[in-house]
């Protein structure tokens, strides 16, 4: 196995495309079936979920109306002025109330910003850069949101189960 490993690590280009020797060795993914959770074993949506939850979890309308930090922080994610402008998405300040443009907001700010956890989910980094800017994931004071958000990814896998 080692060995497989480490010769499909040597058929491999330095651009990260696989070789047709080092394709045929892998199984391709479906190209219908949902990504599956990586090495931290969250998915993107479970992620957003818990952010949701955590952010305004149980705020009527899922938080659509939600204004925090003393009216500086608005919709289901609580996105800052900031952090919107910082994103770069086109659209108003105020798009930020509705879930799906500001799961787009928060998106481009993880890939302008942590764009190696954003391709490998890992939920905590992007939890803490959620909450504490460009290196939240550096910051002492993001950990108490980051154990909140892994509670509630708990609480979602356990509701599965």
């Amino acid at each position: 196995m080692l060995v497989l490993a480490l010769l499909v690590g040597l058929l491999t280009t330095a651009g990260g495309t696989a070789t047709p020797a080092a394709a045929a060795a892998a199984p391709a993914p479906a190209k219908d079936s949902p990504p599956a959770p990586l090495a931290t074993g969250w998915t993107l949506d479970e992620t957003f979920v818990a952010l949701r939850a955590v952010e305004t979890g149980g705020c009527p309308d899922g938080g659509r109306r939600a204004r925090g930090d003393g009216g500086k922080a608005i919709g289901p994610y609580q996105i800052h002025r900031a952090y919107w402008k910082d994103a770069r998405v086109p659209g108003r300040y105020e798009d930020c109330l509705d879930p799906d443009y500001a799961r787009a907001v928060i998106t481009a700010y993880w890939r302008r910003y942590c764009p190696g956890a954003l391709q490998e989910v890992d939920a905590e980094v992007l939890a803490r850069v959620h909450n504490g800017g460009p290196q939240g994931h550096r910051k002492e004071g993001t950990l108490i949101f980051w154990r909140k958000v892994e509670r509630e990814l708990g609480r979602q896998r356990a509701g599965r189960a």
